[in-house]
This record gives structure tokens, C-alpha cells and sequence, in this order.
């Protein structure tokens, strides 16, 4: 990945990995001192921009509020317009500017032309209005666009013609219950899609809904689904799958996702594993399946060779065989687990052989605990 992705990429990991309730309002000026910092480290600055930032060091704050919409609070390239109780887009927003603040306001509907001119921007914030409309032309000349945040609003569907060259799409808490052909076609940079908290269905997805699509991460917790998704991006290294009803995981389920790293599956109604489910995730480092409904260790975990963290607590494991975690004597090689949770279950403790934490390193690794009902 280029320097400038992957700078926004392990800062916005941090962030995808939470599901905020209530909503949690954001600086939109540590996004802007982020943004700075990209654009030094960029070899691919515009030009436009080094005059942007000429014409900044010229200007002093009392000309940048000269030009704020009424209400809003502005500093270069920055229009804060938070918390006003706005019902619409405020309008005479400057052209360049680059982060756009519009969090915990009343915004019902995105218009055609609410954005027009604002080309430069790069991060857009609606999260915590109610919005239900969005234009399907609202988002065009946004080639810069990279952070687009729709958490907690009012929509029913994914808005047409997103922005083709955003990392990071939120629309988490919304109403979104189905997802249209072709809803994220061309988003090639994507690094983040959350889609959690909504009452979305495996019926909802609709086949082809991530066609022509790439995606590091993406979540769906606190959905309504029943099953694994087998539609999603196949670049997706991490997939967020807790508080859903799915009943059991099958080989089929990940056989797409070869690059998974991390999958979470915490808080459904799993019962069953079937052998070889995770075979095809070979890189997979970490695997969530804390708070369902085992009965047992999942099969063939052994021969994971990069698998260092599973959480299996809160389920109805009775007992832990030998080489249920660790590969036989003489066989693959396995990297150490760092962490093997299985407190919470009614197994026994003392039957446990301590071979079968072999690969663990050291001794914290493990959490049993005493099972109480």
C-alpha cells in the first residue's frame, strides 16, 4: 500500500473495531492534523493543495470567519457546523474547504446540490442526524473524498454513486435492511465498511452487492443475520460478525475469504463447527466464537498455524482433548497462542491434560476459571 494509505489505515483500524451507543461525537480536527500529516509524507500532493496551504500561512483567523456560514466554526480548511440544530446543509460553505463537520444536527435529506464546488474535501461527517434521502448526484466531483461517517441516521438503503476513491464508508445504526446489485461497485481503496447495527437480513444482500469491490475490513454485528455472508469482498482481512443469529459455521462460509485474518463471531447461536470451516483462512490470527453455544473445542484449530488469540468463554464446552489446540508431536510447525479464553464453560478444569496447552507461551495465556451457572 502506498505511505499515505497506509498511515489512514492503521489509524482508522483503531477505530472500526468499536461500535459506539450512544453516538460518540469526533474532533474533526484530529482528522485534519492527521490529513496534514499525510500530505508531507505524500509524494503525490497536488498542486492545488501546496497553494491551499501558501494561501493558508497569509490568511489569519478573522478572514476564515469572515467566510463561515452563520452559526458554524471555521479555521483553515476546516467548517465545524456540530450541534447547531441545522435542518438542512448549510450553504456559502468555502470551496476549499477539506474537513466538513456536520455531526448531531437534524438533517432530514442531502440535496443534489448541497456539496457543489466543494472538491477538495476529504473527510465528510453526518453521523447523528435524520437522514433518510440522499441525491443520487450528491457525491459527484468528490474525487478527493476519503472519510465518509452516515452512522446513526434514518437510511432504508446504501446511497447511489458513493465516492470512487473512499477508504472509509460508516453507516452504522441506520435502517438499512437491504443492499442493492452493485451498491459499492468501483470502490477499490476501501479500507473500511461498516454496516453494524442495522436490521439487515441474509435475504437483504443482494447477489452481486460487492461486485467489483476491495475491502480490508468490514462489519456487520447487530444485524439479523443467520448465516455466514459468502458474498462479501474476498480482500477482507478482518470481518466483524458479533450479536447476529447465526446457528453454525460451514466449510463453504470462508472458503472466498483466503486473506482473513481476524473474524468475529462472538454473541450468536453457534452450536456447530464444522471440520475444516477456518482450512481456507490459512493467515487467520485471531478467531472470536465467545458467548454461543458449543459444546465442544472446534475442530482441526491444530493445524492454524498463524492462530494466536481464540475466545471460546460463555459457551458449553465440557472438556478439552489433548491435541484440540496444538498440532501432534513431530507435525506443522504452529506459532505460540498468546491467548486461549474457555472461562465460563462446565468443563473440568483438573481433567485437563496440561499437553494440551503445549503451544501456549507462558503461563497467562490460558483463562479458565470455574464455571458457574
Amino acid at each position: 500500500l502506498p505511505l499515505m494509505d497506509m498511515r489512514v489505515f492503521l489509524l482508522l483500524c483503531l477505530l472500526a473495531l468499536g461500535n459506539a451507543k450512544p453516538p460518540r461525537s469526533i474532533n474533526a480536527l484530529d482528522f485534519m492534523r492527521n490529513y496534514d500529516i499525510m500530505m508531507a509524507d505524500s509524494s503525490d500532493e497536488d498542486e492545488d493543495d501546496d497553494n491551499d496551504d501558501d494561501n493558508d500561512d497569509d490568511n489569519d483567523d478573522d478572514g476564515y470567519e469572515d467566510n463561515c456560514p452563520a452559526g458554524c466554526r471555521c479555521s483553515p480548511r476546516v467548517v465545524q457546523c456540530s450541534d447547531q440544530g441545522e435542518i438542512s446543509v448549510p450553504g456559502k460553505i468555502p470551496e476549499d474547504t477539506v474537513i466538513l463537520d456536520l455531526q448531531n444536527n437534524y438533517i432530514t435529506e442531502i440535496k443534489e446540490n448541497d456539496f457543489k464546488g466543494l472538491n477538495k474535501l476529504y473527510g465528510l461527517f453526518l453521523i447523528n442526524n435524520k437522514i433518510s434521502k440522499i441525491h443520487p448526484k450528491a457525491f459527484r466531483d468528490m474525487a478527493h473524498l476519503r472519510l465518509l461517517y452516515l452512522s446513526y441516521n434514518l437510511l432504508t438503503e446504501i446511497p447511489a454513486n458513493l465516492p470512487p476513491n473512499v477508504i472509509e464508508l460508516r453507516f452504522h445504526e441506520n435502517k438499512i435492511n437491504r443492499i442493492q446489485k452493485d451498491a459499492f461497485k468501483g470502490l477499490m481503496k476501501l479500507h473500511v465498511l461498516e454496516l453494524g447495527a442495522n436490521p439487515l437480513a441474509n435475504s437483504g444482500i443482494g447477489l452481486g452487492a460487492f461486485n467489483a469491490m476491495s475491502s480490508l475490513y468490514v462489519g456487520i454485528a447487530e444485524a439479523k443475520l443467520t448465516a455466514v455472508p459468502k458474498d462479501l469482498p474476498s480482500s477482507i482481512t478482518e470481518l466483524s460478525l458479533d450479536y447476529n443469529k447465526i446457528a453454525k459455521v460451514e466449510i463453504e462460509d470462508f472458503i472466498r475469504y483466503k486473506n482473513l485474518q481476524r473474524v468475529g463471531l462472538g454473541f450468536n447461536q453457534i452450536k456447530y463447527v464444522e471440520n475444516g470451516s477456518f482450512a481456507s483462512t490459512p493467515s487467520v490470527r485471531e478467531i472470536r466464537l465467545e458467548n454461543n453455544r458449543l459444546k465442544r473445542v472446534p475442530p482441526n484449530l491444530s493445524s492454524l498455524r498463524y492462530l494466536q488469540v481464540i475466545y471460546l468463554h460463555g459457551n458449553k464446552i465440557s472438556g478439552v482433548g489433548v491435541n484440540d489446540f496444538c498440532p501432534v508431536p513431530g507435525g506443522v510447525k504452529k506459532n505460540p497462542y498468546t491467548g486461549i479464553s474457555l472461562f465460563a464453560n462446565p468443563v473440568k478444569y483438573w481433567d485437563v491434560q496440561p499437553a494440551a496447552f503445549r503451544c501456549v507461551s507462558g503461563r497467562r495465556g490460558v483463562q479458565m476459571g470455574n464455571f458457574r451457572k
